[in-house]
């Protein structure tokens, strides 16, 4: 027995995880050329929103902003809808497109419950006003402090379109050494690797489907390279913190390295024949690769190595290291640059202003609520605050990397820190998923495998069913792949096959994965449902004055210190097992001690029935992050306001919400709080 537990007579307990007094959360921000796909909600949104909906019930919903919006700018819109109206898919302007997108975007969300307190959109109404201010303020900021540079680069040039290109106008191979993406695009791709335009493999015009020719521009870049050392220092605190998922600090780490350029092993003899025309570098043999390495210590070296091997024919990928960060371009669709040391007419890149649209939907959300736009910085500039940024894993570079330093670079004093002082923007928490598959396959909608629409998974589900399931995935630790039975053709082409033999359904691989767990739509309904008509057969529906068993009271309070624990670290997979435990135990005690109604005394059974509500409630509150639909429900019919959700009294009964006598409302025979989708009954008939 430790020391403490003899001091206090009473076992040690691990001290409970701390919370902000106040908390932005962010959810990415889905492009406006197109509806939402599974990824975009299962494989994030849902994620954000139950972590906002946790925090408004755990330290106020007055305290907590959760902005999420449309990405109205850049190529991939203006291309988006250029195609479209060119197969005469769409009539309008781009604005209209955006516009269009940006509604059906809101009105799924809206379907899945997904509740930010601004959907915004960067290029609409008074959020796109706001986003230009900010956008202006924030890119003047950056120069005044020094930290802009310009710099002269090639852009792909579409001479039969007599245009330049940019971005997803251009196709071709990603030339960074170990990138499995499938497409490369202007100077990025689609998996956020950044390089300089003629660096791309095998460039096509999707314009013209021509190779496009180069010509030289000037853009803004953001000094990246020079926050090498503080980024260093930042992602040694990473490392040591619970709630920050590896996949964040590893891939960050990855861009950390001296510039280098890999070789084919089969160009050695070019390379040896020209490494006299190189800057200084240093030559790594690695006779076991197919390629060797050669590494600078500056990135310019590094890109004058780069035009020499091209010269002379020699094929190269770059390393992953820190470019500069292009903040401007020259496409019409996008938001307009300040007018800097007199260089007018560029637009800014969409990848950097989506990075502090959060900022401008904050200010935006504030206004809306009749505040002060400058009380933003109460919530992303102070110690007291944080900011939960959910993104997948393919943009980390950018959130994890360009932003945190475009942050540090914000800083007033000329000495930056990774541990920025009151008042300077905070360093966010980066909440990275891995990918959610499709049938054991990476689904995009510009890739070969093409994911189901959100909308068109409701046809199946309940969009309860698709959070659980998705927030069951552990997506923090490992990329889990996404098995819906009615989009999975193979599996349901073998069960036809089968029943037109005649032949017995009864492998379990023909369950659907989505319902498999029948936790709310079965165990605890009924819990709720026997709760219920149980107080209505014995008691009029009046709940019972009296307080729950000291055991019932320790279940519940280890339940909810574990689920606070697990959420804290965003670990959501395991507050679904918490849950899972809490309510099948809870069950168990339920049919133990309900099993004979009738033969208990009044005094019996309204203790059980005290402790039945009491597991019913926590349960209730631990769920409602996740199920909101369902807990909203249970809350009408328990008659009680929104206090209950409130964790100041989380340990607290159901008699502390109301008076004595309360009666609840009536529930009719087979009501269901967690209802099954109705195609569902279809089947099992």
């Amino acid at each position: 027995m430790s020391d403490k537990k003899e001091k206090n007579n009473k076992p040690f307990e691990i001290p409970r995880p701390t919370f902000p007094k106040r908390a932005v959360v962010t959810g990415g921000m889905p492009y406006g050329n197109k509806e939402l796909h599974f990824g975009h909600v299962g494989g994030m949104l849902v994620f954000a929103d139950t972590y906002a909906r946790f925090l408004r019930d755990r330290i106020g919903k007055e305290n907590v902003i959760f902005v999420s919006g449309t990405d109205c700018y850049g190529s991939p819109i203006a291309e988006g809808w250029r195609v479209k109206v060119e197969k005469g898919e769409f009539e309008g302007t781009l604005e209209d497109f955006v516009r269009r997108n940006h509604n059906k975007q809101k009105e799924t969300l809206d379907a899945y419950g997904i509740e930010p307190n601004l959907f915004a959109a960067s290029g609409l109404g008074r959020s796109k006003e706001i986003h230009a201010e900010v956008t202006d303020k924030f890119i003047s900021s950056l120069h005044k402090k020094g930290q802009l540079e310009q710099i002269s680069t090639m852009q792909f040039f579409d001479e039969k379109a007599g245009v330049f290109l940019n971005g997803r106008q251009v196709v071709g191979k990603c030339p960074v050494e170990g990138c499995c993406s499938e497409k490369g695009y202007a100077d990025e791709c689609d998996l956020g690797h950044q390089y300089m335009p003629e660096m791309l493999i095998d460039p096509i015009s999707t314009l013209t489907g021509e190779r496009p020719t180069m010509k030289p521009v000037t853009n803004w870049y953001f000094k990246l390279g020079a926050y090498e050392k503080l980024m260093k220092d930042w992602v040694e605190t990473l490392k040591k913190r619970k709630d920050i998922r590896p996949v964040v600090w590893k891939t960050i780490d990855e861009f950390l390295k001296q510039p280098m350029i890999y070789i084919k092993r089969d160009f050695e003899e070019k390379y040896l024949a020209i490494k006299d025309q190189l800057p200084a570098h240093e030559y790594l043999e690695e006779k076991k690769k197919p390629s060797f390495t050669i590494l600078f210590n500056e990135l310019a070296d590094c890109d004058a190595a780069c035009h020499v091997l091209a010269e002379n024919g020699i094929r190269y990928r770059t390393g992953k290291t820190l470019v500069p960060f292009r903040l401007t371009g020259n496409i019409e669709w996008g938001v307009p640059a300040p007018v800097m040391d007199g260089v007018e007419g560029l637009t800014v890149w969409v990848w950097p202003e989506s990075l502090w649209a959060p900022i401008s939907f904050t200010q935006t959300y504030l206004e809306q609520q009749g505040r002060d736009r400058a009380e933003w910085k109460d919530y992303w500039c102070s110690k007291d605050a944080t900011v939960y940024q959910f993104i997948g894993q393919d943009n980390i570079y950018f959130y994890g990397i360009a932003e945190p330093a475009m942050w540090m670079a914000q800083q007033e004093s000329a000495e930056k820190t990774a541990d920025p002082a009151e008042g300077e923007l905070q360093m966010p928490v980066i909440v990275a998923n891995h990918h959610i598959l499709f049938l054991n396959k990476k689904a995009s909608s510009s890739g070969s495998v093409k994911p189901p629409m959100a909308d068109d998974l409701l046809d199946y589900y309940t969009p309860e069913q698709l959070r659980m399931h998705w927030l069951e995935f552990g997506l923090g630790q490992q990329s889990v792949s996404f098995f819906p039975k009615p989009f999975n053709k193979p599996l349901l082409e073998e069960e036809a096959a089968l029943k037109a033999e005649g032949q017995p359904i009864n492998d379990p691989k023909f369950t659907d994965p989505v319902t498999k767990n029948a936790l709310l739509t079965n165990v605890y309904n009924r819990m709720i449902r026997t709760a219920f008509y149980t107080l209505q057969k014995r008691f009029d529906g009046v709940l019972p004055d009296c307080a729950p068993e000291e055991k019932i009271l320790a279940d519940a309070k280890k339940a909810v210190l574990d689920y606070e624990r697990q959420m804290a670290r965003f670990a959501f997979h395991q507050c679904t097992y918490v849950l899972d435990s809490y309510i099948r135990n809870g069950s168990k005690y339920m049919a133990k001690a309900l099993a004979k109604p009738d033969d208990l005394s009044d005094e019996e059974i309204s203790q059980a029935l005290a402790n039945l509500f009491h597991i019913v409630k926590t349960a209730g509150v631990l769920l409602h992050p996740m199920a909101p639909f369902g807990t909203e429900k249970l809350r009408d019919y328990l008659q009680v306001d929104e206090r209950i959700w409130s964790w100041d009294t989380i340990f607290e009964p159901l008699t502390y919400f109301v008076e004595n006598g309360h009666k609840l409302k009536f529930l009719p025979p087979r009501t269901d709080f967690f209802a099954r989708h109705e195609s569902q009954f279809a089947q099992s008939e």
